[in-house]
């Protein structure tokens, strides 16, 4: 039987190097979430937005923006994320930026580690999120999550869940990666951070690509998807705070969100970095909404 899917908006910039992300989860809203999904015979039950601090929009201090506010955010965003989990629904947190992930991740990996499950992490973005305050150019939490979420951070966010780190490198698989820093780059091939960038879908096609980053999942692995929307191309979602041109087409992320709903695995989803204040009417929004209905099963024809 489907859980019941539980809608967590956290409209907030606070980690974000442009401001807009904030309006996020209602731009989602707008373009008509939840009754889609119920649409698809789903239960959904959107429990609204949280609350914290506003974005003062201050220069870094120590290699990191807002570094209080941006920790208050994700403790709030860990509790609602952790407490659906434990209710047994699958949270749907709504950004918000992408700096979000820590407190949806860290909380994902505190449930696991409760019930003993594996956990497999699919990281759909443009960037690979792995800077720190010595190696970021802009001191943007958003471009730090998953090196937090490694262990790589001040205490204020990587002590978020409890253990430190939340996650092993070896639980995320990243897919569609086309802009990393330089010092970042050294990074990720430091900690062996397994990465299918453009380059890799080009020359293996998206088929083989979800294969490998799916590959080794069983029936006691929680599938988190993080699904940052600059993963799709800017030409047909330029709705993002930090778009890259080059990314999976439409049908390439189409099939990248099938082959995760063939799984059957998917337990809990991010969705982050929408910005409707660089949108289109609302078009970018409508897209996600679009990939999100094949993430839950949604095909052009009854698979077995």
């Amino acid at each position: 039987m489907t859980r019941r899917i539980r809608l967590i908006g956290a409209p907030t910039d606070i980690g974000a190097s442009t401001r807009g992300s904030s309006m996020g989860p209602e731009a989602l809203r707008v373009a008509g979430l939840q009754a889609t999904l119920e649409g698809h015979g789903l239960t959904v039950a959107d429990q609204g937005n949280l609350v914290g601090p506003a974005n003062p929009w201050q220069a870094s201090v120590n290699g990191y923006r807002h570094l209080a506010e941006v920790a208050a955010w994700n403790r709030s965003v860990h509790e609602a994320v952790h407490t659906a989990l434990s209710e047994n629904d699958m949270p749907i947190l709504l950004g918000g930026d992408h700096c979000l992930a820590i407190g949806s991740i860290s909380a994902v990996a505190r449930h696991c580690r409760k019930t003993g499950q594996n956990l497999r992490v699919l990281w759909l973005d443009a960037h690979a999120d792995f800077n720190t305050n010595d190696l970021t150019p802009t001191g943007n939490t958003h471009g730090m999550p998953v090196a937090v979420l490694c262990g790589h951070g001040p205490a204020e966010l990587t002590g978020i869940g409890g253990v430190v780190p939340a996650i092993q490198p070896s639980a995320v698989r990243q897919i569609g990666i086309r802009s990393v820093d330089q010092g970042e780059k050294r990074f990720v091939r430091e900690l062996g951070l397994e990465v299918f960038d453009m380059r890799y879908i080009d020359e293996m096609g998206m088929r083989h690509t979800m294969q490998a980053a799916l590959a080794g999942m069983d029936d006691n692995t929680h599938l988190h998807v993080s699904f940052d929307v600059d993963f799709l191309d800017a030409s047909f979602a330029p709705g993002v705070g930090t778009a890259v041109k080059g990314g999976p087409t439409y049908r390439e992320a189409q099939l990248c969100m099938e082959m995760i709903a063939d799984t059957g695995r998917l337990a809990s989803l991010d969705v982050m970095e929408l910005n409707p204040a660089l949108d289109v009417r609302n078009g970018t929004a409508e897209v996600a909404l679009d990939l999100m209905e094949s993430l839950f099963g949604k095909s052009t024809l009854m698979r077995r």
